[in-house]
Formats: C-alpha cells, structure tokens, sequence
C-alpha cells in the first residue's frame, strides 16, 4: 500500500499539470484579439533633401550613357583545347556616333564585343583604338538616339569632394549608383606595371564590372574612369582608383584618328637609379635633382637639342651606368626631378610638339627648342 500511493501521487499531479496546461494557455487571454491589425502610414513619401535629389537627378541623367561591355576571348584548356571565356566590364559614350569610352584591359584580347545599353538592347562592337600604356580604349556601336555623357575636367579635383560612380558590378547589377568622396591623388602602379599620374583614389563602392565605368562629379560631369581596386580579396575594400578624364581627354583623338596614340619621346635613355643627394656629389653634378641622360639616339629630338649622353662607364651597385652626361631639369616650364616627372610632363605632349628644354652642361645652364618624335614600342622618354 506505501508503495502504491507516490505512484498515485505522481499520476495525480501529472493530470492536474495536463489540466491546467490545456485550458489555460489554450485559449487567448482576455486581452489579446483577432481583429485587423491598425497601423500607423507615411501620409506621403517624405521630400527628398537636396544632396538626395541632387543623386536622383545625377543618375537619371547618366545612366542611359552607361554601357555594358561583354567580352569574348578565347583562352585553352589542360589538352590545348580552344575554349571561349566572357568577360564584362562599364564604358559610357562620348558622341553620338557610337564611340564609347572604357578600360584598355576591358578589351583586351577580345574576340568579339557586345554592348548593352540601359534600355536593355544589344549591340556588336568594333575596337577604334587602344592604348595599354593609359589603359584606355575605345570602341564604337552603330546605335540610333544615344545620349553621350558630360565630360568635366579633372585638373582642379580636391580631396574631400563629393563622386558618383556608376557601372556594372560582377557584369550582373547594371547600372549602380554609388557614391563616395575623392580620398587622394596621387601616381599609382596597375598589376601590368603601368602608371597611372594623378590617379583618383576614391572611396566609392568599385568592384569588378565597374571597369571602364565614369567617376562623376556632383554635377554628373565626368572626371574619371574607373579603373582598378586595392583589395586583397577582389571585391571592393573603400580604395578604388580611376584615371582622371583630363589623360583620357588628351589622347582621345590619337585613339579615334589613329587607333593609337602618338606618344612623344626625347629618344634619351636616362640614368635608371634615382637621383640623390649623394649621387649627385659623386658626380660632381650642379644639382641633386634632375634625370641623367647616359645615352642619346642618334638623330632624336634629344640629340638635335645638343643633348649629350655619357662617355665614362661605371658601375654603381648593381648597375652599369655612364656618366658625364647632361642633366634634363625643366621641359617646357615644367620642373623635371625624376624620370617619373619627365614621363608625365611627356604624357601631356604629342609627338610634333615643339617644347623647350633645359639642362646642364657640366656646370653651364642651356636650353633649347625641340620637336617632339613618335615613341616607338614602349618607349617613354
């Protein structure tokens, strides 16, 4: 009989827990209902401030010039099998006669070129010219009604100013509007080597896709192409660079003229270590500053200046140099202290530009004016 009742008890108070458990969590307590939901609504969208509307109004107007670019390349596979990959990247057009500016590395190497406009409509491309040292390129499509772009200048960008980016990130969200500030200006190496001068580094969202896409001021005015990012990851990381309009503006011509640009040269080979302050006493130069000329091409614009290169060969470290050369310090009122100043003080110039020279002979201070030659390969200076 002991043993018989916590048996009971335990059935007892199971029942009552099922009991109570049942009937009173089962039905809704007193104060909830079942009724429509009232909520509180917006009685309107709200006005958009002036920054946003100034962004709408940017956007709406920009985006019909902002292009889809879909390469075609061929690469091979484990057996040598020719197999197609696609690419894709931005462009925006510059005329109403199709031409559309983008990235050099957009289009490289592409066997066949589509693009799509913002109204969703497919055109075939063709390549009217190429410049790999600017990574520019541009193409052209046969399209009717186009709407090309504004483009501004960039020589006068500060940081802290307010852009607008918009491409095609991934190839896949066409037309995306970010927005961010210029962060720097500064020269800046791409992956193949190449020079950017004056680079806009912006925090503005740029992720792959976005290539070839315009950085817009506030006014919607073009004053870069996106170009690359800083990421250790690949996707966008806030450090996005973009070429500033005014380079692409400066070759623009060459590339629709002659599919090409005609890069200017002095036909010098200059010193390939910097110039320092103790170099330059070991030398016995006149300055610590300037770009050392070792040789000189016969008959370029260099040797019809009286440039002269050098005559003593020496090793300095690891590097075979010759002095007693001349030494280039200002080109056409510019200052050159570096090969880097003389490349971009060239960048700006076209071959059949007369410039003015100044330079050291010994310790005697000449200048002279000189035609500007064609570069030939990769030459820069």
């Amino acid at each position: 009989m002991k043993t018989f009742r916590p048996f009971v008890l335990g059935v007892l108070l199971a029942a009552a827990f099922f009991v109570y458990t049942t009937y009173h969590f089962g039905r809704p307590a007193s104060w909830l209902s079942r009724g429509p939901v009232q909520i509180t609504e917006a009685q309107a969208a709200p006005a958009l401030d002036a920054e946003e509307q100034n962004n709408v109004d940017v956007y709406k107007r920009v985006v019909p010039s902002v292009v889809n670019i879909t390469s075609t390349v061929v690469s091979y596979d484990f057996f040598f099998g020719p197999q197609a990959q696609q690419g894709a990247g931005s462009g925006f057009i510059i005329d109403h006669d199709g031409h559309i500016l983008t990235n050099y590395h957009v289009i490289d190497n592409a066997r066949k070129l589509e693009v799509i406009l913002e109204n969703k409509k497919h055109y075939p491309a063709t390549v009217i010219g190429a410049d790999k040292s600017h990574d520019l390129a541009v193409i052209q499509i046969k399209a009717p009604n186009l709407q090309p772009v504004t483009l501004g200048s960039s020589s006068s960008l500060q940081v802290g100013q307010k852009v607008l980016a918009i491409g095609n990130p991934f190839g896949i969200f066409n037309g995306t509007m970010t927005r961010g500030i210029v962060s720097s200006i500064r020269q800046v190496q791409e992956p193949d080597g190449t020079y950017i001068d004056e680079a806009i580094q912006t925090d503005a969202a740029i992720n792959p896709g976005n290539s070839g896409g315009p950085l817009l001021n506030s006014h919607g005015e073009v004053i870069g192409i996106n170009t690359m990012i800083a990421s250790a990851s690949g996707a966008n990381a806030g450090v996005g660079f973009a070429i500033p309009i005014n380079a692409a503006k400066s070759v623009l011509n060459d590339l629709v003229q002659y599919g090409r640009v005609r890069r200017p040269t002095l036909g010098i080979r200059p010193l390939p270590v910097p110039m320092t302050r103790e170099l330059a006493e070991q030398l016995d130069l006149p300055r610590d500053e300037g770009v050392l000329v070792m040789q000189v091409v016969p008959g370029s614009a260099a040797a019809r200046a009286g440039i002269q290169g050098g005559h003593e060969r020496v090793y300095y470290g690891n590097y075979e140099i010759m002095i007693g050369g001349d030494l280039i310090v200002e080109i056409d009122g510019q200052d050159v202290k570096s090969v880097q100043d003389m490349a971009h003080v060239m960048n700006n110039h076209r071959s059949g530009d007369t410039v003015e020279i100044v330079f050291y002979h010994g310790k005697k201070r000449m200048s002279a004016r000189v035609v500007l030659d064609e570069a030939k390969g990769g030459t820069r200076v």
